[in-house]
C-alpha cells in the first residue's frame, strides 16, 4: 500500500487553475523529486499533501496514523533574537535531550546544539531543519527546495544525508528541487510538473522524455548527461 495517494487533485484560486488532474502515489522507502519551472505548482502540491491547503477537487488518501516531517523552503529567524539550536529544537514543544541528540546525529548536525541559529552556515542550518523534521520519526519526509542557497557540493552532500536518513528510517522522501544534475543521480523517481504531471518515472526514463526536455529547456544530450546510470540512487551519492 502506498503511504499517500492523490487522485484527480486540482487547485483553483480566484478563477486561476494552479493544479489539475494530479494522480500521484508515494511509496515507503522511495525518494521522489518534483521538478518544474517557476509557477508550475510545486509548492502548492506540497501544501495539499501536508494538509495545509484543501484541494478544489479530487481526493488525498492516507492512513490516519501517517506521520509527516516537513522541511520548508526557507525559514527566517530574527538575527537579533538569541536562539540556540537546542532551543529551536524545543519549539513548539519540548523533546527529551536523547531524542534531540539522536536526530541531530541522524541529520549530520551533531555538536551544533549549543550554537546560535543565526551563526550557522547554510548547510548547517538546513541540516538542523532536517533534524527538527525527524523528531516525529516520520513515515514521509517532505522538503520544499531545502537545498536552496547551497552550492553544488553542499546540495550533493545534503542528498547523501537524505539517502542515509531514508535507509535508516525506511521512510518515503518527497522533495522539490531545481538542481537537475543531483536530482537525476539521487532520485528513485522524478515527477515533472507544470500545473499537470507532464511525465514521471525512473530518472533514466524521464531523462529520455521529450516532455521533460521541453519543460525544463534542456536538449537531449544535456538530459542524458544529468543522469548517470551506473549506480543505484543511494549508492551514487555515498
Amino acid at each position: 500500500m502506498p503511504l499517500l495517494s492523490l487522485k484527480d487533485v486540482g487547485v483553483t484560486r480566484r478563477g486561476h487553475t494552479i493544479l489539475e488532474g494530479i494522480d500521484l502515489s508515494l511509496e515507503q522507502n522511495e525518494l521522489v523529486t518534483i521538478v518544474g519551472p517557476n509557477g508550475s505548482g510545486k509548492t502548492t502540491l506540497l501544501r495539499v499533501i501536508i494538509g495545509a491547503l484543501a484541494p478544489s477537487q479530487g481526493q488525498v488518501s492516507h492512513d490516519a496514523s501517517l506521520s509527516i516531517g516537513y522541511v520548508p523552503q526557507r525559514l527566517h529567524i530574527d538575527p537579533t533574537l538569541p536562539m540556540t539550536v537546542a532551543r529551536f529544537m524545543a519549539l513548539p514543544r519540548r523533546h527529551s535531550a536523547d531524542a534531540v541528540r539522536r536526530v541531530l546525529e541522524q541529520a549530520d548536525a551533531a555538536g551544533l546544539a549549543d550554537r546560535q541559529m543565526t551563526g550557522l552556515s547554510g548547510g548547517q542550518f538546513q541540516r538542523v531543519l532536517l533534524a527538527r523534521a525527524l523528531l516525529t520519526s516520520p513515515d514521509l519526509l517532505i522538503l520544499d527546495e531545502a537545498n536552496q542557497g547551497l552550492d553544488h557540493r553542499g546540495t550533493a552532500e545534503f542528498y547523501r544525508q537524505l539517502a542515509r536518513v531514508k535507509r535508516e528510517l525506511g521512510c518515503g522522501v518527497l522533495m522539490v528541487s531545481h538542481e537537475l544534475h543531483v536530482v537525476m543521480r539521487a532520485s528513485d523517481r522524478v515527477v515533472c510538473l507544470n500545473g499537470r504531471i507532464c511525465c514521471q518515472g525512473p530518472p533514466d526514463t524521464v531523462a529520455g522524455s521529450s516532455a521533460y526536455r521541453d519543460l525544463l529547456g534542456v536538449d537531449e544530450r544535456d538530459a542524458v548527461a544529468f543522469y548517470r546510470h551506473d549506480h543505484a540512487p543511494e549508492e551514487a551519492l555515498s
